[in-house]
C-alpha cells in the first residue's frame, strides 16, 4: 500500500467509468423540448447521481487498498470528467450561442490542490475562469450557472474570473495568486487562452525573480510553522500544514517548478538537485502523508486535516498498524508518521542546501545563535577536513571508507570550531551509512570524539540533532535508534523520546551556562559543584532510552548503561553511576509531588535511596531537565519548589542537620520566627494563638504562611465567626494559596475541593490542620486551566462564594458536579485504568493511599467524598495530573488518629475508592486496560 508511487492522474476501473460517461450521456439525451426552467435540475439529478457513484467507487479502491496518491489523483479526475460534462451541457443547451464572440472566448483551469492533480475526498476545488479582456453577459450567465450547480452538487468551490492580463498584473505583487497560476493546468474551454497566460507568466513574473519566490516561499512556510507550533512532534499534527507535513512538500514543488521549470519530481534528479534516492524518499512520504489525509476525510466526513487522539487510534488501525509486545498499534503508526515527518524535514534541508550551492538563493546560517570563534574562510583545513564555503566538508568522496571514524569526527568537528557542515558532507553521510557497523562502535577514537561532544562545556544540542536528522546517531547508538520518533499516546508527552532527549541535554547545558539562574536558582548554584559531569550528562541521553520496549524502562534502562559506559570509556564509577541515575531517576520527582516532604519518613526513605550529596545533586539536575523537556507547559513554579524543597530537606539531613535537632527545639525555633512576624500582637494574643495549634502544625508552614494564617484565625476569633477565607498568589511558584478556618467536621475537605472545581480551579496541593479548639485550618494550593496562578478577581471573588455555600451546607457540590464529570470527547480516546495503592510504610504517623484514573471534572470531590464515608481523616493531599491521568495521594487517619491496618478496612477502601474513581466514558471497558504508562512527574 505504501509503495512510493508519484501522484498520476489514473483510469477508474471500468466498471466505475460508467459513472461519469453515462452522465455526460445523459445530459446530451435530455429532451431538447424540455423548457429552460426543467432544464438545471433535471441536469442537478444526473449529476448528482454521477457523483455519488464516482466518489463510492473511489472510497471502494482506497479502502481496498488503492494508495493515498491514487486517490487523491482519482478524485481530480472524477472532477475533471463531471466539468467538463457540466460545462459542454451549459454551452450547448442551457446558454447555446450560435457564433460567439472573441469576447465570448473562456477556459477554465485547475489551481491549488485541484491543479497540481491532487485532491483529497472533501478538498477545496479551486477554478480559474479565465477570459480574454472583459466581462461579456453570456460568460457571466455561465459561471454563475456552473458556480450553482458545483454548490448544489456538494462541493465546496473557490473561484476567480480574471483576464489574462489582470492574472499577470496581480501574480506580480500577490504571491499566492502567483503560486496559484504556477501550478495551474487547464481543464476546458480555450487552451489558447492558459497557453498565452503561461507564456507571459514565464516571461514576464518568473525570470528574474527565481531568488525572492524562494526567500518568499520559505518565509511563508516558517511563519506557518511558527502558527502551527513549529514542532513537528505536536501532539496532534496538522498533516497538511504542520511542519513535515504536505504543505513542505508543496513548498519544494513550487520552489522546484519556478526555478527549474519542471513538473514532475522525478525530472529534477536529471538537474542533480536530488538524487533518485531521495526523489524515492520524496514520493514514499507524499504516498504516506495522502494516505492519511484521505483517511481523515473519509472517518470525519469533511476537511479534517488534523491527526487528533481519537482519530489517531481509528487511522493507525485503518492502516494496519496492530498492537505488539511493547508497543501499541497507535503508537507504531505514529511512530512512522513522525519519522516521515522528519523525512521530510531532511529532504528540505539537503533541497535548500542545494540551492544554496547553486546560488539560487543566499545561505541560511543554521548557526545564527551561536558565537562564532574564528571565520571559516581563514581555514582550509581543519581536523583532518576540508572547508568548502564557509563550511566543514570531507576531503574526497571516499573519505568515509578511508576512515568510518570521520562519520562520527564530522560532527564533533563541527560542533569544536561551531561550524556548519556542508550539504555534500551530509549527503555523502547519508549513503554511507552502512559503514557504522560493529567495528566503528567499538572503536575508542570514535567513542571519545562522541563523548567528547556530549560532555562538552559548549551546547551541543545543535549538532547532536543534526547527527541524529542524518541518521548517524541512531546507527552509532543502536539503543538510541530504537526511540527515534517514538511517541507515547497520551496527552503528557508532548515530545518523541528521541526530541525529549535532545532537548533535555540542551537544557543541562544552559543551566551550567547560567540560562536559568532566575527560574531554576537551586540547581543553577548546585550543578557547578557536580563533580561527575560526564555520568550526569549520559544519564541524560539514557533516561528513557528503554521506553517502547515493555517492562520498567527504568530498569532496563540501567543495564542499557552498565554496557553503555565502558565501550564509551567511563570509569567503573561514573558507570556505576550512570546506572544508578537511570534506574532511579523518576524516584525524586515522585518523592516531591506525591509524597509529605514535611513527615520526616518521607525524607528519611529519600535519603536512603539517594545516599550521599553528589547523587542528590546529580539526581535533582536529571530531574529538573527531565521534566523541564516533556513540554512546555509542564514545568512550573510549583513543581520548582516542590522539588527545591525536597532537596534542601534531604541535603540537611545527609549533613546531619535535621537529626542534630529534635522535634520540639524545630518547634520553638518556628514559633520564634512567627513571633517575629507578628511585633504588632501583644503576649497573650500570641499565646493564645500558640495554645490553638499541635506541635506537627508549626512545622508544617514557613514563618510567613504562618503568620498570614494567624491573623486570619484571630480576626474570625475576635469577630465571632467560624468562617473565614483568604486567598494568597505566588506567581513564581505559579499558585494561588487558598485558606479556610472553619468548624471542623466529616466531608469539610470534600466540600471545599467540589467547591474549588465548580470555581474551575485544580487542586495541585493541600495540608489540612485539626485546631485543639474544633476548628480546621485547611490550605489549598490551586491553580487555573492553564498551570498558572488562579488569580483573577473575578474567579476568587466566585470561589470564595461557593466554599462559603459548601461548607455552610447551601451548596451540594456533587450535584451541580454530575453533569460535568465527562471530559471532552476529543480526549476520551485516553483510557487509564482506576488503581488504588494503599501504604503504611511510607509514613510513620499516616496511612498513604494513591488513587489513579482518568482526570475529569469533580475526580477529587468524588475521592475525597468516598474518603468521607470510609470515616477517615484527610491530614495532607497531593494532587497531580499527567496528560489525562489524576494522580491523588492522600495521607490519612481513622476516627481515632490511628494509621488504617485492618485488612478488612483495607480492602473496604480499596473497593469504595475504586468504585468512585470509575471513569462515566469507559462504559465495559476491560478492567486494567490503559492507554497510559504508569505516572511519573517527567518523562
Amino acid at each position: 500500500m505504501m509503495d512510493g508511487t508519484s501522484p498520476s492522474a489514473i483510469d477508474i476501473p471500468p466498471r466505475t467509468v460508467p459513472a461519469v460517461a453515462l452522465a455526460a450521456d445523459a445530459l446530451a439525451a435530455i429532451d431538447p423540448d424540455l423548457r429552460p426552467d426543467k432544464l438545471r435540475p433535471e441536469a442537478l439529478r444526473v449529476l448528482k447521481v454521477a457523483v455519488d457513484e464516482g466518489r463510492a467507487a473511489i472510497r471502494a479502491r482506497f479502502d481496498a487498498g488503492a494508495s493515498g496518491s491514487e486517490t487523491v489523483a482519482a478524485q481530480c479526475r472524477l472532477v475533471d470528467d463531471l466539468l467538463t460534462a457540466l460545462l459542454d451541457f451549459t454551452i450547448e443547451r442551457v446558454f447555446p450561442v450560435a457564433n460567439p464572440t472573441a469576447g465570448e472566448r473562456m477556459g477554465v483551469v485547475a489551481v491549488g490542490g485541484y491543479g497540481r492533480g491532487e485532491l483529497a475526498p472533501y478538498s477545496d476545488v479551486d477554478l480559474l475562469f479565465l477570459r480574454p479582456y472583459k466581462k461579456t453577459p453570456h460568460t457571466e450567465q455561465v459561471i454563475e450557472f456552473i458556480l450553482y450547480m458545483l454548490w448544489d452538487l456538494g462541493f465546496k468551490v473557490g473561484q476567480a474570473v480574471r483576464s489574462v492580463d489582470e492574472c499577470i498584473r496581480l501574480s506580480k505583487g500577490d504571491i499566492t495568486i502567483r503560486t496559484a497560476i504556477l501550478e495551474s493546468r487547464p481543464v476546458w474551454g480555450d487552451g489558447k487562452l492558459h497557453a498565452e497566460l503561461m507564456r507571459r507568466f514565464w516571461k514576464e513574473v518568473v525570470t528574474g525573480t527565481e531568488s525572492a519566490f524562494v526567500e518568499a516561499k520559505l518565509a511563508e512556510r516558517d511563519a506557518r510553522h511558527t502558527r502551527m507550533g513549529d514542532s513537528r512532534y505536536v501532539l496532534e499534527p496538522n498533516v497538511k500544514e504542520g511542519k513535515g507535513g504536505l504543505r513542505d512538500l508543496h513548498t519544494l514543488f513550487w520552489i522546484t517548478k519556478y526555478i527549474y521549470r519542471v513538473s514532475q519530481v522525478s525530472e529534477i534528479v536529471k538537474l542533480g538537485v536530488l538524487s533518485e534516492r531521495e526523489a524515492h524518499r520524496f514520493a514514499q512520504a507524499q504516498n504516506f502523508l495522502w494516505h492519511v489525509r484521505c483517511q481523515l476525510h473519509y472517518l470525519t466526513g469533511r476537511a479534517e486535516e488534523r491527526l487528533t487522539f481519537d482519530l489517531q487510534e481509528q487511522v493507525g488501525r485503518l492502516m494496519g498498524y496492530t498492537d505488539r509486545a511493547g508497543a501499541r498499534g497507535v503508537e507504531r503508526f505514529m511512530k512512522h508518521y513522525f519519522l516521515y515527518a522528519k523525512e521530510v524535514g531532511d529532504l528540505t534541508r539537503i533541497f535548500c542546501a542545494a540551492l544554496e550551492e547553486s546560488h539560487k538563493r543566499a545561505p541560511t546560517s543554521f548557526l545564527g545563535r551561536f558565537r562564532w570563534r574564528r571565520k571559516a574562510s581563514d581555514l582550509t583545513e581543519v581536523d583532518g577536513f576540508a572547508i568548502k564555503g564557509d563550511r566543514i566538508t570531507v576531503a574526497s568522496p571516499d573519505a568515509f571508507e578511508k576512515d568510518p571514524v570521520k562519520l562520527v569526527g564530522l560532527f564533533a568537528v563541527a560542533h569544536k570550531h561551531q561550524l556548519d557542515i556542508h550539504p555534500d558532507a551530509l549527503r555523502l553521510v547519508t549513503r554511507s551509512l552502512r559503514l557504522i557497523d560493529d567495528r566503528l562502535r567499538a572503536n575508542p577514537e570514535a567513542n571519545r570524539l562522541f563523548m567528547e561532544m556530549l560532555a562538552s562545556a559548549d551546547n551541543s544540542e545543535f549538532w547532536l540533532r543534526r547527527m541524529n536528522e542524518s541518521g548517524v546517531f541512531g546507527r552509532f547508538i543502536p539503543d538510541f535508534g530504537r526511540v527515534v520518533a517514538q511517541m507515547q499516546h497520551d496527552m503528557y508527552h508532548v515530545f518523541t523520546v528521541d526530541e525529549h532527549t535532545l532537548m533535555a541535554l540542551g537544557i543541562l547545558h544552559k543551566i551550567e551556562l547560567g540560562e536559568y539562574k532566575d527560574e531554576m536558582p537551586v540547581i543553577s548554584d548546585a550543578i557547578h559543584k557536580v563533580q561527575s559531569r560526564r555520568a550526569l550528562y549520559l544519564s541524560v541521553l539514557l533516561h528513557d532510552i528503554a521506553k517502547g520496549r515493555g517492562g520498567d524502562h527504568s530498569e532496563l534502562g540501567a543495564e542499557i548503561a552498565l554496557k553503555l559506559g565502558p565501550r564509551l570509556g567511563l570509569t567503573d564509577e561514573e558507570t556505576e553511576t550512570v546506572s544508578w541515575l537511570v534506574r532511579y531517576h523518576l524516584v525524586m520527582s515522585n518523592t516531591a509531588f506525591k509524597r509529605d516532604v514535611s513527615d520526616p519518613t518521607t525524607i528519611r526513605d529519600f535519603v536512603a535511596v539517594v545516599q550521599s550529596a553528589e547523587r542528590l545533586r546529580l539526581l535533582l539536575g536529571l530531574t529538573v531537565v527531565d521534566i523541564r523537556a516533556v513540554g512546555p507547559t509542564v514545568w512550573n513554579g510549583w513543581k520548582a519548589a516542590l522539588l527545591r524543597e525536597l532537596a534542601i530537606a534531604a541535603e540537611e539531613q545527609i549533613e546531619g542537620g535535621m537529626k542534630a535537632e529534635a522535634r520540639d527545639q524545630r518547634v520553638r525555633a518556628a514559633q520564634a520566627e512567627l513571633r517575629k512576624e507578628l511585633p504588632d500582637w501583644d503576649d497573650a494574643a500570641f499565646a493564645a494563638h500558640l495554645s490553638r495549634g499541635y506541635p506537627t502544625y508549626w512545622l508544617a508552614f514557613d514563618p510567613p504562611a504562618l503568620a498570614r494564617q494567624a491573623r486570619l484565625v484571630r480576626a474570625a476569633v475576635d469577630a465571632g465567626r467560624s468562617f473565614a477565607i483568604e486567598e494568597s498568589s505566588d506567581p513564581y511558584r505559579a499558585v494561588t494559596e487558598i485558606t479556610v478556618y472553619a468548624t471542623d467536621h466529616a466531608g469539610l475537605f470534600s466540600q471545599i475541593a467540589g467547591a474549588i472545581a465548580l470555581a474551575g480551579g485544580n487542586v495541585v496541593d493541600a495540608r489540612i490542620t485539626t485546631m485543639t479548639n474544633g476548628m480546621a485550618l485547611d490550605v489549598f494550593w490551586i491553580q487555573d486551566v492553564n498551570e498558572e496562578a488562579f488569580d483573577a478577581p473575578e474567579k476568587i471573588a466566585q470561589l470564595k462564594n461557593l466554599v462559603e455555600r459548601a461548607v455552610s451546607g447551601r451548596l451540594r457540590p456533587g450535584r451541580e458536579l454530575a453533569g460535568r464529570r465527562s471530559g471532552p470527547t476529543r480526549t476520551r480516546v485516553f483510557r487509564v485504568a482506576p488503581r488504588v495503592l494503599i501504604d503504611n510504610a511510607v509514613s510513620a504517623t499516616h496511612t498513604v493511599i494513591e488513587v489513579n484514573g482518568r482526570d475529569r471534572p469533580g475526580f477529587l470531590y468524588d475521592v475525597t467524598a468516598a474518603l468521607t464515608d470510609l470515616n477517615l481523616q484527610i491530614s495532607t493531599a497531593k494532587i497531580s495530573t499527567y496528560g489525562a491521568r489524576a494522580v491523588d495521594v492522600f495521607y490519612v487517619k481513622d476516627l481515632f488518629g490511628l494509621k488504617v491496618v485492618h485488612e478488612g478496612k483495607l480492602e473496604q477502601m480499596r473497593k469504595r475508592l475504586l468504585d468512585a474513581i470509575v471513569d462515566p466514558d469507559d462504559g465495559a471497558r476491560e478492567p486494567g486496560k490503559t492507554d497510559e504508562p504508569k505516572a511519573s512527574a517527567a518523562g
